[in-house]
């Protein structure tokens, strides 16, 4: 059965700085796939290949090394355009558009896929309510007249709208006050288990990895040291999951 999320030996080299300097590898030979209705959690510490990792699945940089494949399709063979429409991206900033209400910023992709405008309507007014946003209240807003936790709402209902086959998060609730963050992650929980969706969902938060993976991996220096579930990390000897594990 065809996964929406295959990634084989995935690597990363920087460039050469100069004539005789070899580059310095950001990823190195990671594995995994994600099936659907599945959150991989990345877990690890700043600079450890997490994010890097997000930007090479959805070719916001290229691979050295490996291979990608969405829904069944080689990452490399599709137009970065076409590739990044059928991935939902959250991202910590959010990244709405200013000047865009609310039905705009979440209708983006579906009007650039060709939708017709009452199918885009309809489908923005049922994410809305999906991430506990009040359509009538909310649609004709702008991202300014927001709280952070109603613009990160926002960006996930954003994500969804074209209903793509994987969804990518790069620390989506790392920016909002505590309370607002717990929160989220209840209502995040709540979500996956409406969607269906494949989702690789990156942390340095162990607790919220723990709280929100159907499987974790680790990753350290560039490589994923562990891959399983959140009942195997807690058990596991590997130090880097024994450190994770003290600090939570």
């Amino acid at each position: 059965m065809t996964r929406p999320l295959e990634v084989q030996g995935l690597g990363y080299e920087l460039p050469e700085k100069g004539k005789g300097e070899s580059g310095r590898l950001l990823v190195e030979d990671v594995s995994f796939t994600v099936g659907a209705g599945e959150t991989l959690v990345l877990l690890g510490r700043s600079g450890s290949g997490k994010t890097t990792t997000l930007k090479l699945i959805n070719r916001l940089l290229e691979p050295t090394a490996g291979e990608v494949r969405i829904a069944g399709a080689r990452a490399r063979d599709l137009p970065a355009t076409r590739l990044r429409r059928r991935i939902g991206y959250v991202i910590q900033e959010v990244g709405l558009f200013p000047h865009f209400t609310v039905a705009r910023n979440v209708g983006l992709v579906p009007r650039l896929e060709g939708w017709e405008p009452p199918r885009i309507a309809a489908r923005v007014r049922e994410l809305l309510a999906i991430v506990g946003l009040d359509p009538d209240t909310f649609l004709l807003r702008h991202p300014h007249q927001l709280s952070g936790g109603q613009r990160q709402r926002v960006g996930v209902a954003r994500a969804l709208a074209a209903d793509p086959p994987l969804l990518l998060l790069d620390e989506p609730f790392g920016a909002l006050d505590p309370i607002t963050r717990v929160e989220l992650q209840r209502e995040f929980q709540a979500l996956q288990q409406r969607l269906g969706q494949a989702m690789v969902f990156v942390t340095h938060d162990v607790r919220e990895g723990l709280m929100l993976a159907t499987r974790i991996g680790l990753m350290h220096l560039g490589k994923l040291v562990f891959l399983g579930t959140a009942e195997e990390f807690r058990a596991s000897e590997h130090p880097e999951c024994r450190a994770f594990m003290a600090a939570a």
